[in-house]
């Protein structure tokens, strides 16, 4: 059976280190959410391993089951999300005026990725949640936020992305759902929505559905899409549940993983649902749900990732295979274990430069989310937005990449055992393939980084990249102990920049030849933006290592293999990008 750990270690790092907070004393939140960060940690690790980890696998044999409508999910799950809620968990980055605990968003991703690693099926319910409680708070009416947020930030009733139709997936413009107009100013919605993830469970009081449909004056294409709020119990003026609103799960997909996630089919016949923000503006609202989506989806992918890893070393370690090619290294054994052999430690090793790079990664983007909120400078603000935007389509798709990779990479180590259902495995690779699709695939990803993002306002979303980075290269200049990272990082920036220039001028000449190079640009975009991270661990492992060697001695091995065998993967992702649209494009291949 697997088992799990949650990396208590590595974050109480970056919150003490590697982020920098002393910098931002004036920003409201941050010294209060550093002084909870221990205690947090650890309670995020008690009961993501003793409560949802022992479900994992349970989960994943049950199921769920699906009755007339009804949605039942396994064993355990029900009051597992009922301690979760008294827990507090859903609260901690909301608004306390709607009963959150208003701490930035950057200590909600422990918690975040230990949920994923312990139980993502568990955690798909509360994430989707968080998107629709964002979207409500950016665009929802005082009314629809007194009226619905308190109970959804609680955790009391859970909120879910009704986008998808069967002709309408990434084309939203293709959809048909309808909404008409009602004399008492609500709407009645009316259509069927399928890949519906927790449209119906068990675990929550209601279920309030952000669906998007048309009015009967939309113009065609996206630009006439609204977004409704339909629960699934009417709600009275004083809170309480009243009747059942006119819609129902049609049945449930049968996938591949996430088996403890139901994955749902919705028929509106008519049911009674608000209109969120403008009339045929249900496009941006969408979009405010779907980026923070995708950050959480990313982390679904970390999440999974460091579970997979945790597994394939533990058993690695024990695995008695072989002699040491130099020589036995534990001769009153039978054998050694396979952790000598050269290429178990290559794959270890690969797994762990992305799960720490990754986490890095994830932290330095809550953080900007966080100064794009909080900050009182709105220059500041600005800069750290910028940030978020340009990075959150590189969030979901490296990370839920490297979910998949990883996954099959501990697989791997596992040799024959990591294909028997037993040893875990398997479910970790079923479950992390879904995020590399789900939130917009990861090939749309890489069209919104080459097409919106890398042209935006003649690239100023680049500019808060690049020009952080090229002050740390200057800075470390003359650093000899920095130099192994801080060359390397300097090359691959240059080639980053070659790439991004290229993808620029041929991309206006054809824009082929910019969507035939984005899946490999964004791919190489990630390796030097993770080049930066591990750069900036590296300098920190250095300057620390007294005080823990085991610890950042493993920072720094990671940090240079990562350096030598991992980054100058873009060498080769350069060469392709460049040789354009041609042989993607050619006619008669197929």
């Amino acid at each position: 059976m697997p088992s799990y750990t949650a990396p208590v270690r590595d974050y109480q790092f970056l919150i003490d280190h590697y982020m920098g907070l002393e910098r931002y004393a004036e920003v409201e939140g941050f010294s209060e959410a550093r002084d909870m960060a221990p205690a947090l940690l650890d309670a995020s690790a008690q009961f993501t391993q003793e409560v949802l980890h022992p479900l994992n696998a349970v989960g994943d044999k049950q199921g769920l089951k699906y009755d007339n409508g009804r949605v039942t999910t396994p064993e355990g799950f029900k009051e597992a999300y009922k301690q979760y809620v008294e827990g507090g968990w859903p609260t901690l980055t909301w608004p306390t005026e709607f009963g959150g605990q208003g701490m930035p968003e950057f200590l909600n991703m422990p918690m975040l990725e230990m949920v994923c690693s312990a139980n993502l099926s568990f955690g798909l319910t509360p994430g989707l949640t968080h998107g629709a409680v964002h979207a409500l708070l950016v665009h929802g009416s005082d009314e629809l936020k007194q009226k619905f947020l308190p109970n959804m930030i609680s955790g009391a009733w859970s909120g879910v992305m009704c986008l998808t139709e069967p002709v309408a997936g990434t084309d939203l413009g293709l959809m048909t759902t309808r909404a008409e107009p009602q004399a008492d100013g609500g709407y009645t919605i009316t259509g069927n929505k399928i890949f519906i993830s927790a449209g119906e469970q068990d675990q929550t009081e209601n279920i309030i559905h952000l669906v998007l449909a048309r009015l009967p004056d939309a113009p065609k294409g996206s630009k006439g899409i609204s977004l409704f709020l339909v629960p699934k119990f009417l709600v009275g003026d004083d809170g309480s549940l009243g009747e059942r609103n006119a819609f129902q799960c049609a049945g449930l997909e049968h996938k591949m993983g996430i088996h403890a996630s139901p994955t749902c089919v919705m028929n509106y016949d008519g049911a009674t649902g608000y209109l969120v923000g403008a009339p045929h503006r249900g496009l941006p609202a969408m979009f405010t749900m779907m980026n923070t989506a995708r950050l959480y989806v990313g982390m679904q992918g970390l999440g999974v990732a460091e579970a997979a890893q945790q597994n394939a070393i533990a058993y690695a370690q024990e695995r008695l295979q072989g002699r040491a090619l130099s020589g036995a290294k534990f001769p009153d054994k039978p054998a050694d274990p396979i952790t000598v052999h050269p290429d178990v430690r290559r794959m270890i090793y690969i797994m762990k430069a992305f799960t720490e790079g990754a986490r890095g990664l994830v932290m330095d983007t809550a953080l900007h989310i966080d100064l794009a909120h909080r900050h009182p400078d709105a220059l500041v603000r600005e800069a750290a937005d910028d940030y978020v935007q340009l990075v959150t389509p590189i969030v979901k798709s490296f990370l839920t990449d490297g979910g998949f990779e990883t996954a099959s990479t501990a697989m791997q180590c596992f040799g024959g055992y990591g294909y028997i259902e037993e040893y875990g495995a398997s479910q970790y690779l079923r479950d992390a393939r879904i995020a590399m699709i789900y939130e917009g695939t990861n090939g749309v990803q890489a069209m919104d980084l080459v097409g919106r993002k890398l042209p935006h306002d003649t690239g100023r979303y680049l500019s808060r990249f690049f020009h952080p980075v090229d002050q740390f290269i200057a800075e470390n200049k003359a650093d000899a102990a920095m130099a192994e990272f801080n060359k390397p990082l300097k090359q691959h920036v240059k080639y980053l920049q070659q790439a991004t220039m290229w993808i620029g001028a041929m991309g206006m000449v054809d824009p082929n030849h910019a969507g035939a190079g984005a899946v490999e640009y964004q791919r190489m975009f990630a390796l030097v933006l993770l080049a930066y991270i591990w750069a900036r661990q590296a300098k920190l492992a250095l300057q620390l290592r007294e005080e823990d060697p085991a610890f950042y001695d493993a920072k720094l091995a990671t940090a240079r293999f990562y350096f030598t065998k991992i980054l100058p993967q873009t060498t080769g992702l350069l060469a392709s990008i460049t040789a354009g649209a041609a042989p993607v494009m050619a006619e008669g291949g197929f």
